[in-house]
């Protein structure tokens, strides 16, 4: 039986993911109840294809965009209903397979232990994984580490983590970024400013080739542009708050 929670939830963003998604969707509800799905616009019909499972499997929901917004739309979109339903806790994985659903249980304790804390999963590769992925994170990660003095993020930008809801909307409802490719090392570089603490957990990362039915939306040079502006902005606002992080951290 799967653990249920009236406080965490799964969240699953999803655009397009191809044939792994249904796959992905049923292993997270063998962990867990209940699980949202938020639909971010696909025209795969992946969207159909999970509102038939919803109407089939208890403990699913499916949330259906117009539109394509990006992932961290609709992450925030998935916090807005979640936050209306009393939950406290979100934990996000992507729709692709790549993130270890076995695994939801472990995160799910760990940020019961602890709430006011996030949970970050911290990539274990496998020895196929794409060299330009698994190096090219490494200048993200030493960023994100100036960006918060070294608080302890494993990694900013793996997607399988606990986010507790409330300072998270605050935080996105605070500024326009943060809803696309930028959502997931931004939010864990302002939860940092905010107080809030990371914890690491490794966990297996598998990135699946086009014939095994993975599909990928990574642009390098969209991507990795979004990503440059986006350390620019949080490198200045690091220097805005370096007198309270550094106050922080000789008091902690």
């Amino acid at each position: 039986m799967p653990h249920s929670s009236t406080t965490h939830l799964v969240l699953i963003p999803s655009y397009n993911p191809g044939a792994k998604v249904l796959d992905t969707v049923r292993a997270a509800l063998a962990q867990w109840a209940p699980v949202w799905v938020v639909v971010d616009g696909s025209t795969d019909g992946s969207a159909e294809k999970l509102q038939a499972l919803a109407g089939e499997v208890e403990g699913l929901r499916v949330i259906v965009l117009p539109e394509n917004r990006g992932k961290g739309a609709a992450v925030l979109a998935g916090l807005d209903r979640a936050a209306a339903a009393g939950f406290t806790h979100v934990l996000t994985m992507d729709s692709d397979g790549q993130h270890p659903a076995d695994l939801i249980p472990a995160f799910m304790a760990a940020s019961q232990a602890e709430p006011a804390a996030m949970v970050l999963g911290k990539p274990v590769f496998a020895a196929d994984a794409p060299a330009l992925r698994v190096n090219g994170r490494k200048v993200s990660n030493g960023w994100a580490n100036l960006e918060t003095l070294w608080m302890g993020i494993g990694d900013s930008l793996y997607g399988f983590r606990v986010y507790p809801v409330v300072p998270l909307r605050r935080i996105m409802q605070a500024n326009r970024f943060m809803r696309r490719f930028d959502f997931d090392p931004e939010a864990v570089v302002r939860l940092c400013w905010a107080g809030v603490r990371p914890r690491n957990i490794d966990a297996p990362v598998r990135y699946f080739r086009a014939d095994e039915g993975g599909v990928s939306h990574f642009n390098y040079l969209r991507d990795n542009t979004l990503l440059t502006w986006m350390h620019t902005r949080l490198f200045l606002g690091f220097l805005l708050r370096l007198p309270l992080l550094l106050w922080r951290r000789l008091t902690t």
